[in-house]
């Protein structure tokens, strides 16, 4: 009985990322498309507790749905960005790309059926990997690349910062030849 209710869910989970994955790419407005996002990491994280990776789970909702789209979310909403309807990107070219997707998809099942074709799954449960399982892994036998990892994320945020204390810079140096030159005419 219990594995009928995890195919259940699986199912009710798989139809949510399906149906709001095409809502990422079909919604008009960047807002929306942001919150469709939301719903499928979700459905992602519901998916991976049915298979017991519950660090996995968590992970997908902080890093994810936490950080990345609030991240989005705060970058469209602190811009210049036009928020609302495009309708002057619209272009003509939408059955073409149905036939391209389609063929993507049809390429990439084809490739995934042919991988695992004859392979058995096995049928006696996994047993399920807890945070500490994940936690002990980390800080034994990976350590050096998780280290790595995160010497790699330090210099992506210090050339972030970099990149961006240019920017001011340049702004700020403009801004100073603008007021610079107004000063000029008026003294003339």
């Amino acid at each position: 009985m219990e594995a009928a209710w995890q195919e259940g869910l699986f199912f009710v989970f798989a139809t949510v990322i399906t149906v709001s994955a095409i809502g990422v790419v079909t919604a008009r407005n960047v807002i929306h498309a942001a919150l469709f996002l939301v719903a499928t990491l979700i459905g992602a994280a519901c998916i991976y507790i049915l298979m017991f990776a519950e660090f996995v789970a968590w992970a997908q909702v902080l890093v994810y749905v936490g950080a990345i789209v609030v991240l989005m979310l705060f970058g469209l909403m602190l811009t210049r960005a036009p928020i609302g309807k495009y309708g002057e990107y619209d272009n003509d070219q939408k059955g073409l790309a149905a036939i391209v997707a389609a063929a993507v998809f049809g390429v990439t099942a084809w490739v995934l059926i042919d991988s695992f074709e004859g392979v058995e799954l096995p049928t006696d449960r996994v047993a399920a990997t807890t945070s500490k399982d994940v936690g002990e892994a980390i800080f034994s036998s990976y350590v050096l690349p998780f280290e790595l990892v995160s010497v790699l994320l330090l210099a992506a945020l210090v050339g972030a910062v970099v990149i961006a204390r240019r920017d001011e810079r340049v702004t700020s140096r403009t801004i100073d030849a603008a007021r610079r030159e107004k000063a000029r005419e008026e003294d003339v």
